[in-house]
């Protein structure tokens, strides 16, 4: 079996996306998710009817946006997350952003084809919160190579 490697990142937001105070974030959404379509390794990304998902709802809270994308691998997320526009808006994410103590990010592997739920992502997050890094949800810094399930 092939897999892919899905990723969770969710973020509380510091002031209302129509803010003035989160202009260049909002600005910055499409051009960024644009340069994911394109980047190596990207498979899919979690979009509504806006073509983005900051209107999609994570864990019951209207201050929480939700990204998940499936990935050929570790090496093609971190090439993205951490070159060009990503890089530079990653950099600014607490002028948007508050900060928090609990696990916003996680990672798993699916089988080819499959779309990660928000539900499903919720679980996973909730596991590495409760667990740390396992092969059921892992993180960059601590991950496992694919296992059948």
């Amino acid at each position: 079996m092939t897999y892919e490697l899905a990723q969770v990142n969710i973020a509380r937001l510091a002031f209302p996306l129509d803010s003035p105070e989160l202009k260049d974030f909002v600005d910055a959404l499409d051009p960024v998710n644009a340069v994911a379509e394109r980047a190596d390794g990207f498979i899919w990304r979690l979009t509504s009817d806006t073509g983005n998902a900051t209107d999609v709802p994570v864990f019951g809270d209207d201050w929480l946006i939700v990204n998940t994308s499936p990935w050929r691998d570790t090496n093609a997320l971190t090439a993205f997350m951490y070159q060009g526009q990503h890089r530079e808006l990653l950099g600014r994410r607490y002028e948007w952003f508050e900060r928090v103590k609990e696990a916003m990010t996680t990672l798993w592997w699916v089988a080819e084809g499959h779309r990660p739920t928000v539900e499903e992502a919720e679980q996973r997050l909730v596991h590495l919160r409760e667990h740390g890094p396992t092969p059921y949800a892992f993180t960059l810094r601590t991950s496992f190579p694919p296992v059948a399930e």
